[in-house]
């Protein structure tokens, strides 16, 4: 495999690590992709991961070699192997080329993210998995769409009836369908999820960030008037723009237009609530991008 300048992490050993307790049972559960939420069992000594039919469990993406990556289970621990992989795999962000996987790590193979997990209960884990899916985001981990949805309809009903601000801000990356065809689909996933790592730090704890859909994000900005949503998304255009955006060593730059709009007396539901941020998002992508219209 050609090194592209990534950092590979090698954990210990199998043979040091043989007297730490592992649970009789583990899965892999998709948390982004295809097959959303189905459940891997891994009671089989090894399981091949990668883009050939004969993988026992096969991911048909372009970015995934035929035999990607395997999963080893020693019945004192589960080990996860690359197998030579054009693109790599990683575990909670880094590229490795074997690693001891510990309940609720982060498996990427291509574009498909599974979670690790491992207990006395399994299927009390997997379910609880299932219900988080209803809610986050698998390759952000942030809000998705679903929730974001319903949170904004209960907080409009709550600005309605005890006559408080609502602000809504709505923004989506510039130019982002370049980003993919220029670096490619992995690149793109990168952007989307290092943006949203950046936005998540920035926020107050009552305010909600959401993926809406592709590379378009929205916050629910509860008791906040329109100067200063207009202030807070131009900051976080600001924090965008300044953000380090570096994939494979590569340094990608990444701005967002952004549009915002507050609650008025118009504003029947959520749905109107959003197109109403939308139209400016579109005014400012029309202004020539990286800017904030409100």
């Amino acid at each position: 495999m050609t090194d592209t300048g990534r950092s590979k992490t090698v954990v210990t050993a199998i043979s040091k690590i043989s007297d730490r307790p592992v649970a009789k049972e583990a899965c892999l559960v998709v948390i982004y992709g295809l097959e959303l939420g189905k459940k891997f069992n891994l009671t089989r000594s090894q399981m091949i991961i990668g883009r050939s039919s004969k993988a026992d469990v096969q991911i048909d993406q372009e970015a995934v070699s035929r035999n990607h990556c395997k999963i080893l289970n020693t019945g004192n621990a589960v080990l996860l192997r690359d197998m030579g992989s054009t693109n790599g795999t990683y575990v909670n962000d880094e590229m490795i080329d074997e690693y001891v996987l510990r309940d609720g790590d982060f498996i990427k193979v291509g574009r498909c993210i599974f979670k690790f997990l491992s207990g006395n209960n399994i299927e009390n884990a997997y379910h609880e998995e299932i219900y988080r899916l209803t809610t986050v985001d698998g390759l952000t981990q942030i809000f998705n769409r679903r929730y974001f949805v319903e949170t904004l309809e209960r907080e409009i009903g709550r600005a309605l009836r005890y006559r408080r601000e609502l602000s809504l801000i709505m923004f989506d990356v510039d130019r982002f369908k370049t980003v993919n065809d220029t670096h490619g689909h992995l690149a793109g996933d990168y952007v989307l999820k290092h943006l949203a790592s950046v936005i998540r730090a920035r926020i107050r704890r009552e305010d909600v960030l959401a993926r809406y859909g592709g590379e378009e994000f929205g916050i629910v900005l509860p008791e906040i008037d329109n100067y200063n949503a207009m202030q807070f998304a131009e900051k976080v255009r600001r924090l965008i723009e300044q953000a380090d955006f570096r994939f494979e060593d590569l340094l990608i730059p990444v701005t967002v237009s952004v549009g915002v709009a507050s609650l008025r007396g118009e504003v029947g539901d959520a749905l109107e609530f959003i197109k109403a941020a939308d139209d400016n998002l579109f005014a400012a992508k029309e202004a020539g991008r990286n800017r904030v219209v409100g």
